[in-house]
């Protein structure tokens, strides 16, 4: 469902900022991505055209973010799975649910790809677990 009808810019811009403000100050996810995310202007401007992208079809995007997920230590299920609380979270309070209910489904299967990454990289012999809707 990839369509510039589907939402605004501004939309994917606020619910990005929302979403990663609310990470940012999260007890377990803030300090990774805190650690982690040298110039947080310059990533959420990445991570807006990545959101673009998906929702809106602009193929703003270029990058490979699974490498760069899984170059991160002891990441886990339940990280991954906190961080599509948040983002469901944020999701429901945007004004544009149409917008919100695409995300999360994209959110799901971005998270569900770079877990089974991150499993394979990690143990390539053992099948990757999925992740449990939460």
């Amino acid at each position: 469902m990839r369509s510039p009808d589907l939402c605004t810019e501004e939309a994917i811009t606020d619910l990005v900022h929302q979403f990663y403000a609310a990470v940012r100050r999260d007890e377990r996810l803030g300090p990774i991505f805190n650690g982690h995310v040298r110039d947080w202007d310059e990533h959420l401007a990445k991570l807006v055209d990545f959101w673009s992208s998906i929702l809106r079809g602009t193929r703003r995007f270029t990058g490979t973010p699974m490498p760069k997920h899984i170059a991160l230590p002891d990441l886990s299920a339940e990280l991954f799975q906190r961080w599509l609380a948040l983002f469901r979270e944020t999701a429901a309070a945007q004004p544009n649910q149409a917008m919100a209910r695409h995300a999360v489904e994209m959110a799901q299967r971005i998270a569900q790809s770079l877990w089974y990454g991150y499993q394979l990289s990690r143990a390539p012999e053992t099948p990757p677990a999925g992740l449990q809707d939460g």
